[in-house]
């Protein structure tokens, strides 16, 4: 049809058909509606400041102030340096070997963990573990003033190390100069693994309905009349630089029952082994450490209801499972720096009970990533992924202070997006890759004042998709949530009630309610 043709066809006709080449009826934006695949890649540990303090445009290490980069000590002192990190900051069999000795006397400050004139502990070297638990984390945090992650961490001063990275050391570095990078996102709950990753896929905390009475009765946590601290036991060191603090106790549990620290799921594969005798696709309901399943409404419900197709691929589950069939399940998942070394507290739909073994929805829906995601980049090179699609890495490619490296799980991040960016499905594809928490790690920013359960620290964020803003720094406000929120409006779904109760208690703080996530792409709003 030539153009005097089209200029000639009725509005409406043309609508019908499609032709818009005419002056003012041209649009070829992409919409939120464009997007047909949503792909989230969930890595672990790591704050922003540790792996994109030095980002360009981003607000980085050179905003942090002496206000909140210089750690005080337990009474409100101004620690004269930072704790020796203790145990060391490299972990046993790691070259280099750095001791805790070696370690005295750093100066009260953040520190380039791979400074060639300092440790020169690269990103391809495991450190050790830090605190990143429920309270802990908000004690840390000192409302606001980040002053405090030094005297309330198990791990020294270890807490203010970060990396110098580019786009040469660090593969996701590059996609974050390519695409866009969040430097305003916080992970959506306080603390650990466990409670984030239950926050990415419900936006809700576990509960353990008389937990008082049950076998995890001794894991109520003792919690000051602030409702944010742990109570010091009597022995504990005054002074940040003479030991790591005790506690009276650091429990899983709130005093009123809400699982807020490692419970593991109630469902194989998991930490805890079946009870002698009984179903070998459960785990103890005995042990103190077993969640009942939970009942709670998740975004995989709202999917169902919706007709939108969705998976989690986590990888090595099927290693996992057969691992537990065999009786070894709650040996081979702790941190024994080997591979795959799988966690199955990532695993949040596995607490679910409509998930539960033998259902239609777990078969559908927990799906095997296989080891180094290999079951998962065969769906992602046949084009066959789900319109929502949650991928789990590994634990030796989640990178994971104390079992894994930086490194290895970045570069494994980056070998999955080559292979979304040359999928079939990519054309319409949106893939966020971000942290589940910050793995104790210092960062400067304050969170926003939300609710009782977050935000938390700042974590890295990188949204990379054709529709992505290209060389783009996002200031915008976002948290874990603001993923549900980018799935929630573009399929259209009702919102999960911690959502609302999120928004509600930001702005009640005088804050603004969770992007998105939409500022992050050039589609018409």
């Amino acid at each position: 049809m030539n153009k005097k043709l089209i200029c000639a066809t009725p509005i409406a006709l043309a609508a019908a058909i499609g032709l818009y080449a005419c002056g003012g009826n041209s649009d070829s934006t992409p919409t939120l509606s464009s997007v047909k695949n949503v792909v989230v890649i969930y890595a672990e540990n790591r704050s922003f400041d540790n792996l994109y303090g030095n980002f360009p445009g981003a607000n980085g290490l050179q905003n942090a102030t002496a206000a909140n980069s210089r750690q005080l000590d337990r009474d409100g002192s101004v620690l004269a340096t930072l704790p020796q990190v203790w145990g060391g900051l490299t972990i046993a069999g790691v070259t280099p070997v750095i001791t805790q000795a070696m370690t005295a006397n750093l100066p009260n400050a953040p520190f380039a963990i791979d400074d060639p004139n300092g440790f020169n502990v690269p990103l391809n070297v495991t450190t050790r573990d830090l605190y990143h638990r429920f309270y802990e984390n908000q004690m840390q945090i000192h409302g606001g003033k980040n002053d405090m992650f030094a005297a309330w961490a198990d791990s020294g001063g270890l807490v203010m190390g970060h990396y110098t990275p580019n786009a040469d050391k660090l593969p996701l570095y590059k996609l974050a100069q390519q695409y866009t990078l969040a430097d305003n996102f916080f992970m959506g709950a306080f603390g650990g693994s466990f409670l984030n990753h239950q926050w990415l896929v419900c936006a809700c905390t576990p509960f353990y309905a008389n937990a008082n009475t049950s076998p995890a009765k001794g894991s109520i946590s003792a919690v000051n009349a602030d409702g944010v601290s742990l109570t010091l036991a009597s022995t504990s060191a005054a002074s940040a630089l003479t030991d790591k603090p005790t506690f009276v106790n650091s429990g899983n549990l709130t005093p009123d029952f809400y699982a807020i620290n490692t419970m593991q799921p109630p469902y194989q594969p998991s930490g805890n082994k079946a009870a002698a005798g009984g179903d070998a696709t459960l785990a103890d309901p005995s042990s103190a450490t077993t969640l009942p399943p939970q009942t709670a409404k998740h975004i995989g419900d709202l999917l169902n209801n919706a007709g939108v197709s969705w998976a989690w691929y986590s990888g090595a589950w099927a290693q996992a499972l057969s691992a537990a069939q065999s009786g070894t399940s709650g040996v081979i998942y702790g941190a024994n720096n080997s591979a795959p070394n799988f966690q199955p507290h990532h695993q949040p739909f596995n607490y679910f009970a409509d998930l539960a073994p033998g259902t239609d929805n777990r078969a559908k829906h927990l799906l095997d990533g296989g080891v180094n995601g290999a079951e998962f980049i065969k769906a992602v090179d046949a084009g066959t992924l789900p319109q929502v699609t949650f991928y789990k890495p590994q634990g030796n490619l989640n990178e994971h202070a104390g079992y894994t490296d930086v490194a290895q799980g970045d570069q494994h991040i980056a070998d999955v997006i080559a292979h979304l960016q040359k999928s079939p499905q990519w054309n319409n594809m949106v893939v966020i890759v971000t942290y589940d928490e910050n793995g104790g790690f210092w960062d400067h920013v304050a969170p926003p004042k939300g609710d009782r359960w977050g935000p938390g620290s700042r974590i890295p964020a990188i949204i990379v998709s054709p529709y992505a803003k290209k060389g783009f720094v996002d200031h915008t406000q976002y948290d874990t949530t603001s993923i549900l929120r980018f799935i929630t409006h573009r399929f259209n779904l009702p919102a999960l009630p911690g959502l609302t109760a999120r928004d509600n208690a930001l702005v009640a703080s005088g804050g603004q309610a969770m992007g998105d996530l939409t500022n992050a792409l050039d589609i018409k709003k």
